[in-house]
């Protein structure tokens, strides 16, 4: 008797396999702003709906530097983020871009800005969301901290208050 199994697909994609299990983020050395970031997103239950937050820290000085919130987990939804960090800090050639293997950020759109810019793309590793740490633990803390202690109806409620620039990534 045979058994027929499927081949797993990636969500880097064929045209990116060099990219699957490249974790650049994991040998460098940190000391000067701007050498690597780091982006995630996650859900948010707010009173009216759920929505989905895309952050991206600076791993350096551990603060948000783009972000979006959006109904959807689009591109665009990540592609917002990475626009705000752009425009907030006007990134030189050389910058790493750490994040997980989402099919946000192998997107062909996400990849290609960040070329535009001479960022190199990193991704954790499938399975390893240790290797994503810094979000991940930013997440984990904007959520405990301030999502439990107030009440945001809908989307525009955070956005208008800014609660997400204000907080600080405990790396």
């Amino acid at each position: 008797m045979y058994r027929w199994y499927r081949k797993k697909r990636s969500t880097t994609g064929y045209k990116r396999q060099s990219l699957r299990d490249s974790n650049l983020a994991k040998y460098l050395v940190l000391n000067d702003v701007n050498q690597l970031w780091v982006a995630d997103i996650t859900y948010l239950r707010l009173q009216e709906e759920f929505v989905y937050l895309a952050v991206v820290l600076d791993a350096y000085s551990r603060r948000v530097i783009g972000w979006a919130l959006d109904r959807t987990l689009e591109t665009r939804l990540a592609l917002a983020a990475l626009d705000a960090a752009i425009a907030a800090r006007h990134p030189r050639a050389g910058l790493v871009h750490h994040s997980d293997r989402g099919t946000q950020y192998a997107s062909d759109e996400y990849v290609k800005r960040l070329e535009a810019i001479g960022a190199t793309l990193s991704m954790s590793r499938a399975g390893r969301p240790w290797e994503n740490g810094k979000c991940e633990r930013f997440m984990g803390t904007l959520k405990q901290e301030e999502l439990e202690a107030r009440s945001y109806r809908n989307r525009e409620e955070p956005a208008k208050s800014h609660w997400v620039r204000r907080q600080r990534a405990w790396a």
